[in-house]
């Protein structure tokens, strides 16, 4: 293979992104492995029963990245309403008894065969494309409060019943956190964004947690986990025993304690636990590194786009991941109410997976097509 040969394939991708991406992801595999043997071992008396899924979740997501990176970002904008009628379609489906799929009370799933299959990460991708393509539609007239804020939050909205009926809490906070971003990098009026937050979004919140006993505890045991040590305080109380007794330089890998039968889902939402407790401080920190990496450079890239539709749909791509990775960690580190959200790249499962690792295709086509 010549010179020139090699230079244009490493061209054709974003090392920044790219070799970060991949780290996270071969971590994650390994972790899977650590954080669920016992568990499958137990429960399917196989001990890599996580671990061989995970590991095709990944080359199945690995080869979706390959694909998203030579498809035209700008063929999204002409399928926008088609992504939108899909995810709506989707997240209905999920409701329908017979075909949506409960795991421990909520339906999330599409369950088809063998396959499984959660319609929220595609609907994230489509919620994307619509912002993107809708606020580059209307920038002439986006300071105006009917054209400019309503049809996005009437979207979002949309969405927002649909994945509440599950119900995903943490996803629907992902969706509007992720929406008010790219709409104000959309130019949608500051104000408009800050009273409809403080007018409707903060009570529409306040309602959910007081109107239910439930969340209102988890909120509570978040100020104070130790209160609650039986109950929605206990993922909590573990996952920080978990972090405490792995220290500077961990345990060692595998040799971890709290993922045995008394951290609750080690190798989903509490996954950064075990690499707290197994790698210490210094791992923890290296995936915060490369999650802060991908956050620069997929800012860079938006940056550098002199398209807006571009630039918005980079930054779209960009916030989803690293906001889920925020907000996952401080769940885990007992720095914010506990969510079930995934660690993109890292936690077990095929849809995150996959999907995450499709969009990091997309925002590497982003950064390499020409500039118009």
């Amino acid at each position: 293979m010549s010179t020139d040969v090699r230079k244009a394939g490493f061209q054709a991708f974003d090392l920044m992104v790219l070799l970060p991406v991949l780290f996270l992801t071969g971590i994650g595999v390994a972790m899977v492995y650590s954080a669920s043997s016992a568990i499958a071992l137990n429960a399917y008396n196989n001990e890599y029963y996580f671990f061989t899924r995970q590991l095709v979740f990944a080359g199945l997501g690995i080869t979706a990245l390959f694909v998203c990176r030579f498809v035209p970002y700008r063929l999204y904008r002409y399928m926008t309403y088609l992504l939108l009628a899909g995810a709506l379609i989707l997240l209905g489906i999920v409701l329908v008894n017979g075909i949506g799929h409960e795991v421990k009370g909520a339906i999330r799933w599409i369950q088809v065969g063998p396959v499984r299959f959660q319609p929220v990460e595609f609907a994230r991708f489509a919620l994307i494309v619509f912002m993107g393509y809708s606020l580059t539609k209307k920038q002439d007239d986006i300071e105006v409060f009917a054209i400019g804020f309503m049809p996005h939050v009437i979207m979002l909205m949309m969405f927002s019943v649909l994945i509440l009926l599950q119900p995903d809490y943490g996803s629907v906070v992902i969706f509007w956190g992720l929406a008010w971003i790219i709409m104000y990098a959309g130019r949608v009026r500051f104000f408009q964004l800050f009273f409809s937050a403080l007018l409707f979004a903060a009570p529409a919140a306040a309602a959910l947690i007081f109107t239910s006993e439930y969340r209102l505890k988890r909120v509570l045991s978040f100020l104070n986990p130790w209160d609650y040590p039986q109950d929605e305080g206990y993922q909590v109380i573990h996952s920080l025993m978990g972090f405490g007794s792995g220290g500077i330089w961990g345990k060692g890998f595998g040799q971890g304690y709290q993922k045995l039968f008394y951290l609750p889902d080690p190798h989903t939402d509490f996954i950064f636990s075990v690499i707290g407790e197994e790698g210490g401080l210094w791992w923890v920190l290296i995936v915060m590194a490369l999650y802060l990496i991908i956050l620069w450079r997929g800012l860079e890239i938006a940056r550098a786009r002199q398209d807006f539709f571009g630039a918005l749909l980079a930054l779209g791509i960009t916030v989803s991941i690293t906001l889920q990775a925020v907000i996952n960690m401080g769940v885990n580190l007992s720095l914010l109410p506990t969510k079930g959200l995934s660690l993109p790249f890292i936690s077990y499962g095929g849809s995150s997976l996959v999907i995450n690792l499709a969009l990091i295709g997309v925002l590497l086509n982003i950064r390499a097509a020409r500039k118009k």
